[in-house]
């Protein structure tokens, strides 16, 4: 198992991986790593690595939204897709659909029924996602964030830690939702809201 990325989120999918029984043995960045502390294998970067990525299950560990589209599409256009990270206190009910590539679940996270998890996502420690909510590719939703039913969440938005987002408001693509937030309206795309209400 490799991680493309090393740093402070890939710490996080590295837990994951591993207790949900996953053997991670090297990673891919830029540069070595002079802090290893899982003892991983370097092994370049993703376009020098590509020949262990062919043969070998990996995941894209990278928290920045943008970041992590742009290695997944270079990834696919070579026919090479990550797996999912979902770890075992997860809870993620039958109903819900989640993508097949480059999903991260953290400890604790709950989706609830009907919700629909794109492509890419990540759903952060303690996060609770309400029925029929809707997360499209790439979108963070970060530790103890709580998304009651009916929300979308579009694609490549940040929602920051404890924010709330109140039932069946939209949040458009490229949005900041600030840490603790509460958002009671709808948020257009590339916008940036905080405080309580969110504005």
């Amino acid at each position: 198992m490799i991680l493309i990325g090393y740093s402070g989120h890939a710490f996080v999918v590295c837990g994951i991986l591993q207790a949900a029984g996953k053997k991670v043995t090297g990673y891919c960045e830029k540069t070595q790593k002079d802090y290893n502390p899982f003892s991983l294998e370097y092994l370049g970067d993703e376009v020098a690595a590509i020949e262990s990525l062919v043969k070998h299950p990996f995941f894209i560990a990278i928290g920045d939204n943008a970041i992590r589209e742009k290695i997944f599409l270079a990834l696919a256009s070579k026919n090479c897709l990550p797996i999912n990270a979902i770890h075992p206190t997860a809870v993620v009910d039958p109903s819900a659909v989640i993508a097949a590539n480059a999903v991260m679940i953290a400890a604790n996270a709950t989706i609830n029924p009907l919700v629909q998890i794109g492509t890419g996502v990540i759903c952060n420690t303690n996060c609770s996602i309400d029925h029929e909510c809707i997360i499209e590719p790439f979108a963070h939703i970060a530790p103890g964030a709580v998304l009651c039913g009916n929300v979308t969440v579009g694609s490549q938005s940040f929602i920051g830690a404890n924010a709330v987002i109140k039932q069946g408001i939209k949040i458009g693509k490229n949005v900041m939702v600030g840490a603790g937030a509460v958002v009671v309206h709808d948020v257009p795309d590339n916008c940036t809201v905080m405080g309580v209400p969110a504005k």
